[in-house]
């Protein structure tokens, strides 16, 4: 299904029943990735899996590319589908996204799920953010040649230049949150328990694995979520 926002066909894919759980994918993915959590959580909850915008089916549009108009869009979102308040799981950006929405829309949260989220550039480890800073340069200098480059250079803005979040934010955050990523995740694990330590009412998981758990260990992913969630 489709929801417009300003000229952006939001997709969206949904299942199930009771309080509402949306789900938000990662830096160039789409709603797929959560196909383990859908079907899993539908038994219980009414899971919504959207595509971000200019991700996936969802199409461009016209408003600014950045983490907070995402997190603006998924306001809009929400108000459309008549969803006061919702369970909030974001992967990697869609994490970054959750938890801009958090920080601004704390009442429209019952409870959070940050999965492979940072606070900026520097909590990705060097080993893998200095190939997408050196992409994303190549792309910036094709960006007004080729409309391919522009939309790569957009990708890769989101993960050089943002979401710029302060410490001192996440302390005056009182949502229920979880933590969770993978002990060999591309997020450094200092960064992550900064992030898990300066929030107020948080638990943090980690699971065995890379960045990609909640696709790569689905069932343990989910049974933290859900004990999280219950």
């Amino acid at each position: 299904m489709e929801w417009c926002n300003d000229e952006a066909e939001l997709y969206y894919v949904e299942k199930g029943n009771g309080i509402p759980l949306i789900l938000l994918h990662g830096n160039g993915g789409n709603s797929t990735y959560f196909e383990k959590q859908l079907e899993y959580f539908s038994k219980e909850y009414r899971v919504i899996a959207v595509d971000t915008r200019g991700h996936g089916q969802s199409p461009r549009g016209r408003a600014p590319f950045t983490i907070r108009q995402f997190a603006e869009d998924l306001k809009l979102f929400m108000d459309r589908m008549g969803i006061e308040k919702a369970h909030l799981l974001g992967f990697s950006d869609g994490g970054n996204v959750a938890l801009c929405f958090a920080l601004k829309y704390p009442e429209r949260i019952d409870k959070l799920i940050l999965n492979g989220a940072n606070l900026n550039a520097k909590g990705v480890k060097r080993s893998v953010q200095l190939p997408i800073e050196i992409g994303y340069c190549i792309a910036k200098m094709f960006a007004n040649k080729s409309a391919e480059a522009g939309r790569h250079a957009e990708m890769l803005g989101l993960m050089v230049n943002e979401p710029n979040i302060k410490e001192k934010q996440l302390k005056q955050m009182k949502v229920p949150t979880l933590v969770i990523v993978g002990t060999r995740d591309m997020i450094k694990e200092s960064h992550t328990r900064k992030m898990y330590e300066n929030l107020p009412n948080a638990r943090l998981a980690v699971i065995e694995g890379d960045h990609f758990i909640a696709n790569k260990r689905a069932e343990t992913f989910n049974k933290e979520v859900e004990d999280f969630l219950r």
